[in-house]
């Protein structure tokens, strides 16, 4: 949440719409390194995005996300889940691939 100088909330429209105009501003002064154009709800995604990749369980990142059931987020972030479900079996497999019985 974000508060104006006297400690009222500020309103998420406002900050919606101020987005795009901080990403220009930062592109003019660093144009070596631009940032791609992108609305402030995206940081929230790619803060999901990111969290479920690294493998922090689902209930935790709907929590973050304030979802009330992880079911929200299993539906919204599916993809990210399969993905990481994939690289999952690629280590089970590397991992067995590389087991010797011991007898």
């Amino acid at each position: 949440m974000f508060a104006t100088g006297w400690g009222e909330p500020v309103h998420p429209d406002t900050l919606s719409s101020l987005f795009p105009i901080l990403i220009k501003r930062y592109n003019e002064a660093y144009p070596d390194r631009p940032l791609p154009h992108a609305r402030l709800h995206d940081l929230r995604h790619i803060h999901a995005t990111t969290l479920l990749l690294a493998g922090v369980p689902v209930h935790v990142v709907a929590a973050r996300l304030g979802h009330a059931d992880p079911s929200i987020t299993l539906r919204v972030y599916a993809h990210v889940i399969r993905a990481a479900e994939a690289s999952a079996a690629d280590v089970f497999a590397q991992a067995m691939g590389e087991y010797r019985p011991c007898c």
